[in-house]
């Protein structure tokens, strides 16, 4: 039979601790703790991606697109004509639209060109547009990037070799020229690198 000592590893003090059967009893390791499941990472938009080098205002602006649900992509190769955009709230333009919109953001890639009306609470071009364009919150213009036409703007940042060309002017100043009357001019600024 078994004493019961074996059984239940207990010694008397003549010993030293033995397990189950007599064997010598080790100590078990500590549990080791399950991976906490990792949060994915966001991923950068890799189809216009913004130098690590712009300003703040375009570092906002990508806050609020990526905020922004509804989104529609014209791809290099796309040309949308005769369109009216309605319910986008992020227009991404690689190809060419030769459209009227009104919505939140518009992004012209550098290859791509818009021709058309826009009102839209932030503009950042990086490639063409012509039309009239308001731009109600900001117009950023990059350095690959050209406006012209009639151009409203509320806050306006062009980098360097930006071309701006047209009717411009600020939304702020038809607020508070309200008592005096002015005419729109034009001018042209074209900044070379």
């Amino acid at each position: 039979m078994f004493k019961t000592q074996e059984l239940t590893g207990k010694s008397d003090g003549s010993n030293s601790a033995r397990g189950l059967f007599g064997r010598p009893s080790t100590p078990m390791p500590a549990p080791v703790p399950k991976p906490v499941a990792a949060q994915p990472l966001p991923m950068a938009d890799t189809r216009n991606p913004v130098p690590s080098d712009t300003s703040s205002a375009s570092a906002t602006q990508l806050k609020d697109e990526k905020s922004v649900g509804n989104r529609l992509l014209v791809g290099p190769d796309v040309k949308l004509k005769g369109a009216e955009i309605l319910d986008c709230d992020t227009l991404v333009v690689e190809g060419r639209v030769e459209a009227t919109m009104d919505s939140h953001i518009i992004r012209i890639a550098e290859q791509g060109i818009f021709c058309g009306t826009v009102s839209i609470d932030t503009a950042e071009i990086h490639g063409v547009f012509e039309g009239e364009l308001t731009a109600r919150s900001q117009l950023i213009i990059h350095a690959t990037g050209r406006v012209t036409g009639k151009i409203r703007y509320g806050k306006i940042l062009i980098e360097e070799g930006g071309q701006v060309c047209g009717d411009i002017q600020s939304t702020a100043a038809d607020t508070s020229s309200s008592a005096v009357k002015t005419e729109p001019r034009t001018m042209a600024i074209a900044a070379r690198a």
